[in-house]
């Protein structure tokens, strides 16, 4: 786990002074441990880690920021070289199944020096190609040179669990870890994207494809590749290497199904608890993060130190502490919990849209963020996550509307009138038509869907939003549900993992466990475990009685206590947002009513300044917009970011 970050001045040019050391300091935080250079320049490296660039022109400069994890020694240090001076790396992140690669690579005539991952990546990349990429299980986000083809492969993991920008500016092209380090770069643009504005505004979306909020900073998508050439630095359009196949099946009855599942879970967790240093867990008391802490310590056995670290929410009704403690003391762990308040919300809150370089989706992500701090108190480097298991296995409540959609679509009247019936009765599950409606509108139109919003009141295009600005800038309205023929459920998962839910929240725990030096790894996220659920019966997932992760729960038992596999309730990572703001009203009447907001032409501001009086006087319901509100007012004021005209 590392930072990395390049620059490839164009035609030839001369580093700007200094500058190479502000863009390393910028992700110290990221590799506090070591740090390398590696200047290209008249096709020879020069890769000695505490020398300054020299002046003279320069055909690319790779950095590296180490987070010593495997081969704590100055073996393991990036950038690496082949022996033969022909390819270079720096990559951020870890690859688990480097020593079955390498017992591989070492009978293909490689030998080894260190015994870190990314030198049998390095080879990997120099043996195999592109083609090593299928070969990987692992996070990274790398940039390879291949000095005899003057090129430079940027290449990003499978999910985009490790991230990887790039932008291009009057002197070349620049591409990073860490949007702020990007922004240490003269020319790099600090213009909002207004579709951007837009999507996170109106759904609390970010982190779309190749975008990010800063129209002229774009990202490697997730399971694709930029080439870049050193004689024409213009990055090249992304290629996919990877995606589930959404139309393959697999038939298996659910016992069987369930017990692949175990193994391809256990082996999972085996793999990421490889580590030169102690590796904890975060625990939330759901069955994700539990099945992670059991499988440690299945796995590890009874001579396991085992730390886990929760967050702890106050309010009685998001409250699992319980439930932690249940998992925790079933899994003999020693467990920390931290409790946070308002308070440390407002004071940490530039720290904390600092790490994060963009804007996100609530106050959770404040709460995450507590739990890593208090992983480095412990003196943990590396923890397991349950990231990804919900978007996997079905986890969300919204998800069950999908999964009805399905039902009806095939005419199976009577299991979706079970299923609804059902539903209902789940803890949080209300009733009502509200349930019904939203899997209606998945199988109509989308333009029948657009105008049915309307007439809810859930308009595209809300008063709050200032239309005249978004349409000078070009934004239509648009909502975010794909309809369509065919398994609404297997479809609704594809999209959460790979458009809308994950790759947003695997942004925010990166940033999170990097502002603290922590390596967070998810085991649930490889690509055998993604294939292999996406190709599982839609009731493998959510049963007949509406209950979610059905074949992972059966996964599960004998290993996960009984009490916490029956769980039909779904908390999820909340915070009591709605007490934390009202606690906080002073301070959101500060941020409205300021110089920055003015400055944000997108919002409205007396329409969104009349419903916060609403809200504060006790009059209206507090709903995830003013969150939105409020975070991109500072996100625009700390970061320095124009919104234009």
């Amino acid at each position: 786990m590392c930072g990395i970050a390049g620059l490839i001045p164009f035609p030839r040019g001369t580093l700007t002074p200094g500058l190479a050391a502000r863009m390393s300091d910028r992700m110290a935080h990221r590799g506090p441990d070591d740090h390398g250079r590696l200047v290209l320049a008249d096709g020879r490296i020069d890769c000695r880690p505490d020398r300054e660039p020299a002046d003279g022109p320069c055909e690319l400069l790779l950095l590296h920021r180490r987070l010593s994890i495997l081969d704590l020694s100055p073996r393991g240090r990036q950038p690496m070289v082949t022996p033969d001076g022909r390819y270079a790396i720096v990559c951020n992140g870890e690859i688990y199944n480097y020593r079955e690669l390498r017992a591989e690579l070492e009978r293909c005539g490689w030998s080894f020096l260190s015994r870190s991952d990314t030198e049998v990546l390095l080879a990997a990349l120099a043996q195999w190609g592109r083609a090593a990429l299928c070969r990987l299980t692992g996070m990274f986000a790398f940039a390879f040179l291949d000095v005899q083809r003057r090129s430079v492969l940027l290449a990003r993991d499978f999910f985009g669990i490790k991230p990887l920008y790039y932008a291009a500016t009057g002197a070349g092209l620049a591409f990073a870890s860490e949007i702020k380090t990007l922004l240490e770069i003269p020319g790099v643009s600090r213009l909002a994207w207004p579709e951007g504005v837009y999507l996170y505004l109106r759904y609390g979306l970010t982190d779309h494809g190749g975008n990010t909020m800063f129209g002229g900073i774009r990202q490697v998508p997730p399971a694709h590749v930029v080439e870049i050439s050193l004689d024409d630095p213009r990055p090249g359009e992304p290629r996919c290497y990877w995606r589930p196949d959404p139309d393959r099946r697999i038939d298996l009855s659910f016992e069987d199904a369930a017990a692949s599942l175990r193994r391809l879970f256990l082996n999972s967790v085996e793999l990421h608890l490889r580590s030169d240093v102690p590796v904890g867990a975060c625990l939330s008391g759901g069955i994700d993060s539990s099945s992670i802490v059991m499988a440690m310590r299945r796995l590890g056995g009874g001579n396991l130190e085992l730390h886990a670290f929760g967050y702890v929410g106050g309010d009685p009704a998001i409250d699992e502490e319980r439930w932690i403690d249940l998992a925790a003391a079933s899994a003999g762990a020693h467990c920390l919990k931290t409790r946070p308040g308002p308070r440390d919300l407002v004071e940490q809150l530039d720290a904390l849209i600092d790490s994060q370089d963009e804007p996100f989706g609530s106050t959770s992500i404040f709460a995450q963020r507590c739990v890593f701090a208090l992983v480095r108190e412990a003196g943990i480097k590396v923890v397991l996550d349950g990231q990804g298991a919900d978007e996997l296995l079905g986890g969300y409540r919204a998800y069950l509307a999908a999964r009805l959609a399905s039902l009806l679509g095939a005419g199976r009247w009577a299991q979706a009138a079970m299923l609804l019936k059902r539903a209902w009765r789940l803890p949080g599950g209300g009733g009502g038509l509200g349930l019904p409606l939203q899997a209606v509108g998945l199988l109509l139109p989308r333009v029948l869907r657009d105008h049915l919003r309307g007439l809810v009141g859930q308009e595209l295009m809300p008063a709050w939003l200032n239309a005249a600005w978004f349409s000078r800038h070009g934004v239509r309205p648009t909502s975010l549900a794909e309809g369509g023929p065919g398994d609404r459920l297997r479809s609704a998962l594809l999209d959460t993992l790979t458009r809308t839910s994950l790759p947003m929240l695997l942004r925010y725990e990166d940033r999170n466990a990097m502002a603290f030096s922590i390596e967070s790894r998810v085991p649930f996220l490889t690509p055998a475990m993604a294939e292999f659920c996406l190709a599982l019966p839609e009731e493998y997932i959510i049963d007949r009685q509406a209950v979610s992760k059905a074949v992972f729960r059966r996964a599960m038992r004998g290993l996960v206590p009984r009490e916490i596999l029956d769980r039909r309730d779904k908390i999820g990572f909340a915070t009591p947002e709605s007490s934390w703001l009202a606690a906080l009203a002073p301070w959101v009447d500060g941020v409205l009513a300021g110089e920055a907001a003015r400055s944000v032409p997108a919002i409205d501001l007396a329409a969104a300044r009349a419903w916060w009086t609403l809200v504060r006087d006790g009059r209206r319901p507090l709903d995830a917009r003013l969150w939105r509100w409020v975070n991109l007012i500072r996100w625009v004021e700390c970061r320095g970011v124009s919104l234009g005209d």
